[in-house]
């Protein structure tokens, strides 16, 4: 007896079931449809773009503002009392939210491009909703907390837009097969009028997006300005405790060309440098006077301050993530810190023949020292011996009698109030200084400091806009950029911009024309023979072995067929003959009998 095979061709389709069954959970071929996809299942495709960007913008986000991880951080401070990292859970969620949706838009895509009906796990579903809200919770947050810091998304344009333009472009161009795919289907609708016209508006907006970007790096190299000089913001925060003698050896170790340093006046009448309100995140002042840890820093005299030791913090804290490059040595002298007269930084700026930038906190109007406390300043510069001209003044007040040193303001100012003020510099926040304005500043003689600069990027942009001098936690970071990070020519970025842009539309179109054809090929094949021509081009060892079973399954089912038409031929023939034998004994009962029977 020959069994049967099943007239069916199977072959095995590994990367569809890992496609399928990581993004839906469908693991079996019968599990699987090729369907359209359901009006449920499309939205949350369209839950899961959404993700998708704003978690890239998000990412983006924290990626440009490591610039400013340590003023959150201080900003988190006095909001909660408690200095600790807020930008490690962040960016570990951030990291860990954006891969996961990224991986199952990329799922998604393949479902798309294989023909598979959408069907997204409930697991992910709760795993996507929950990434999103995380999302919209931070973005929250930061808004409330740190709203001025998406400045930062401008500002970086400057120097990332022509390369986010060519990565977009590129993308865009990818998704073409896709919508191509989509489009030309025989069926007709609104849904694929629509989508064309959005993919087209999208081509065609980054094809002339270039026309908006103003990047200072775009220019003659023979035009760009000498290298900008570096300002120690605090000395070098970054290497040792901010506001130390060994923070401004630091500092000056790295080449910076001044220091920049925070002023409060004691009780006693002492100009010391802290920049914050109270002594408590930078000293010891918990342990040494525990009910006064909450008082204003300018309400201490010198000697109870000179108490404090202001170097312990940093080791315990490691604001920068850098104390672990530290030797053993430069541990134990950061450890022995203790809190900066305005004296001794005016000392050591003085005999590294530097300047110094004083920020100077005004006592509150309760201080002994409220009306003496530019005296009191005055006579710390004196007596430090270093020259007036050396030292640059903040805030922008009492400029009747600041006479002999550099007056700056950190205010934004018009041309005409500069000069009516008799100011000679600038000190602005980096989102506060466009290009444009920094060429109209410099062209009226007006020097301008910008901070904070602690990144190359930021650096190599305001190196090309021509500032003369940057304030930076960074200053050892800044010293290995000998030249901008990138710098190019109008013409070869025109060049490469148009292209980017016929590349781009070529492939374009001929994807669309390539999926129109292949469309219409399919619609001159008649399903058995589009079934036939999938087979015959597989050629894998299991798709031969069943060919021939299905061969020999065919040969027995002939053979088996052809002896059973022989027996029931050869039985009626034997019948017969036995009819005729007896015809001639005549018609007899039995013979009558036999005749009906048969």
């Amino acid at each position: 007896m020959v069994k049967h095979q099943p007239l069916q061709v199977y072959e095995k389709q590994v990367f569809v079931s890992f496609v399928t069954g990581i993004y839906g959970c469908r693991w079996k071929r019968y599990q699987r449809s090729q369907d359209q996809s359901s009006r449920w299942e499309c939205v949350w495709f369209v839950i899961l773009c959404s993700s998708f960007l704003l978690l890239l913008f998000w990412a983006y986000f924290w990626l440009m503002a490591q610039n400013d991880f340590n003023d959150f951080n201080w900003l988190v401070y006095n909001h909660s009392g408690e200095w600790r990292d807020e930008t490690l859970p962040i960016l570990a969620s951030t990291t860990v939210g954006f891969s996961y949706i990224t991986f199952l838009l990329i799922l998604a895509l393949f479902h798309i491009s294989l023909g598979q009906q959408l069907n997204l796990y409930w697991v992910h579903k709760i795993g996507v909703l929950a990434t999103l809200l995380t999302t919209i919770s931070g973005v929250i947050f930061v808004d409330d907390l740190w709203g001025d810091e998406w400045d930062i998304l401008l500002v970086s344009l400057q120097s990332t837009a022509p390369f986010l333009h060519l990565g977009a472009l590129a993308t865009v161009t990818a998704i073409s097969w896709l919508v191509a795919g989509y489009v030309v289907r025989r069926e007709r609708s609104n849904i694929q009028v629509m989508v064309l016209f959005i993919y087209i508006v999208i081509l065609l907006a980054l094809c002339l997006a270039p026309l908006t970007f103003t990047c200072p790096c775009i220019m003659d190299r023979h035009s760009l300005k000498p290298r900008p000089n570096i300002i120690g913001r605090r000395g070098a925060p970054m290497l040792a405790p901010e506001n130390t003698v060994v923070s401004f050896n630091r500092a000056l170790q790295h080449g910076v060309s001044s220091l920049e340093a925070d002023v409060t006046i004691s009780v006693d009448g002492i100009p010391f440098l802290m920049r914050d309100r109270t002594l408590r995140r930078t000293t010891d002042v918990s342990k040494i006077f525990p009910a006064r840890q909450y008082e204003d820093a300018s309400l201490f005299n010198w000697t109870e301050i000179r108490a404090l030791n202001a170097g312990h913090w940093f080791l315990e804290s490691d604001p920068y993530w850098t104390v672990a490059s530290l030797t053993a040595r430069d541990r134990s002298r950061i450890g022995n810190q203790t809190v900066c007269s305005l004296v001794e930084m005016l000392r050591l700026a003085a005999r590294a023949n530097s300047s110094a930038l004083l920020n100077i906190h005004k006592p509150p109007p309760d201080h002994p020292r409220y009306r003496s406390w530019f005296m009191d300043t005055l006579w710390a510069v004196q007596k430090a011996g270093i020259s007036l001209k050396r030292v640059t003044w903040t805030p922008d007040t009492d400029r009747g009698k600041v006479r002999g040193l550099h007056q700056t303001t950190s205010e934004k100012l018009s041309v005409e109030e500069i000069k009516l003020r008799g100011i000679t510099s600038l000190t602005l926040h980096y989102s506060k200084a466009s290009h444009k304005e920094i060429q109209e500043y410099l062209a009226n003689n007006v020097s301008v400091t910008v901070y904070p600069v602690n990144e190359p990027w930021l650096y190599s942009i305001l190196w090309c806009s021509g500032v003369p001098s940057v304030s930076s936690d960074a200053p050892h970071v800044l010293r290995k950029v000998p030249y901008p990070i990138w710098l190019m020519s109008q013409s070869a970025y025109n060049f490469i911009w148009m292209t980017s842009d016929l590349v781009s539309l070529a492939i374009v179109i001929g994807v669309f024309f390539f999926q129109k054809w292949k469309m219409s090929g399919m619609q001159n094949y008649n399903p058995e023979q589009i079934m036939l021509s999938a087979v015959v081009r597989r050629s894998s060892r299991d798709v031969n072995i069943m060919k021939e079973k299905l061969i020999f399954s065919g040969e027995a089912l002939i053979a088996d067929t052809h002896h059973q038409n022989l027996t029931n031929q050869l039985l009626w023939e034997t019948h017969m003959g036995f009819i005729t034998a007896h015809s001639h004994l005549g018609n007899t009962p039995s013979l009558q009998q036999e005749k009906k029977e048969l």
